[in-house]
């Protein structure tokens, strides 16, 4: 029985540590016990759980960026034209990656589900407008680098939404982030191996991760977007399914989704104009500030204040991506 398994029931009863055994009971089990200090009435929502989701999706996105790298650098190496972007690509500091999934974490982790939701299903909108208007057979490099915060908040929510209420759901939490950590960081070692070493090794056909990226390098567009297409796939069933949560009535979901489909798609055709006339990073951060802005306005009419805040916070997720990744966004362009 659970009783013969529990830790308080091992130790010696201390008066002052009695209440800490059944929280840790409950840790080791697995489990989040409800009714502490500061849960609302009737609240059924993990209070861990935002920070490990919140890894899992930045330890995504720096695998996203990696991938990226390993894949631009390749292209600059074969092409001597474009020498400087590879010295560019290869001079950005590999000490700063940690800072930068740090602080996505913390960003992914403040902001709420509801307004992680709505960037996503904006970003799928935007997306699918994106690849059409582009064209059979077309690649676009810097839709990958664009997508990186909204590919945090849809592996958060998919995440929040999948282990909702279910049993254990703190150790596949800490199991989900392990492994994000991990692949986020061989990863980070194969891009860092590529800038150092790829022309040495794929000319010599000395090292076998160098000679398999020189035979398939070519692939990890389409390995990207497959992987991104089922992410989002995911997210966005979850992002509906969390949004719809709040609603009492079919009338409050009208309400809500009409508004909200008209914003998204006046958003699509402004950016899909703007992307014609003019390129580039002034381009990129007038999207950043337009979206957020009509997301802004969208919840001062249907959010709750906690959305305004979260719509700030991921403003500066979206910058904070986008400086990061601007040596591979100028590489993008001029490919």
């Amino acid at each position: 029985s659970s009783k013969m398994f529990s830790l308080g029931s091992w130790l010696p009863a201390l008066p002052g540590l009695a209440w800490g055994w059944p929280l840790l009971d409950a840790l080791l089990q697995g489990e989040i016990p409800r009714g502490w200090p500061g849960d609302s009435p009737g609240d059924t929502s993990d209070p861990l759980l935002p920070l490990p989701t919140g890894l899992v999706g930045a330890c995504a996105i720096s695998v996203l960026c990696s991938l990226l790298k390993v894949y631009l650098y390749i292209q600059c190496v074969n092409n001597p034209e474009r020498q400087a972007e590879k010295e560019a690509i290869a001079a950005q500091r590999p000490l700063l990656e940690p800072l930068h999934v740090l602080v996505l974490t913390g960003v992914l982790a403040l902001v709420g589900s509801r307004v992680a939701a709505l960037v996503v299903l904006e970003f799928s909108l935007r997306a699918v407008s994106t690849l059409l208007s582009l064209g059979k057979g077309a690649q676009s490099s810097q839709l990958y680098l664009l997508c990186q915060y909204s590919l945090g908040c849809g592996v958060s929510c998919g995440l929040s939404f999948l282990l909702e209420g279910a049993p254990h759901r703190s150790w596949n939490l800490a199991l989900a982030a392990g492994l994000a950590g991990l692949l986020a960081l061989h990863a980070r070692r194969l891009a860092r191996h590529v800038c150092a070493l790829y022309e040495l090794h794929s000319r010599a056909r000395y090292c076998g991760v160098c000679i398999l990226l020189l035979a398939a390098g070519h692939g990890i567009p389409r390995l990207l977007r497959n992987a991104l297409a089922l992410t989002f796939a995911v997210a966005d069933l979850a992002a509906v399914e969390l949004i719809n949560r709040d609603f009492l009535s079919t009338g409050e979901a009208v309400r809500f989704w009409t508004p909200l489909t008209i914003c998204y798609t006046l958003l699509v055709v402004y950016m899909q104009e703007e992307s014609r006339q003019s390129t580039g990073r002034g381009l990129v951060f007038r999207t950043v500030v337009v979206r957020m802005g009509g997301l802004f306005i969208l919840l001062l009419t249907v959010g709750r204040w906690t959305d305004i805040l979260h719509v700030f916070v991921s403003l500066l997720g979206e910058f904070w991506c986008l400086l990061r990744s601007g040596v591979l966004l100028e590489s993008c362009w001029r490919q």
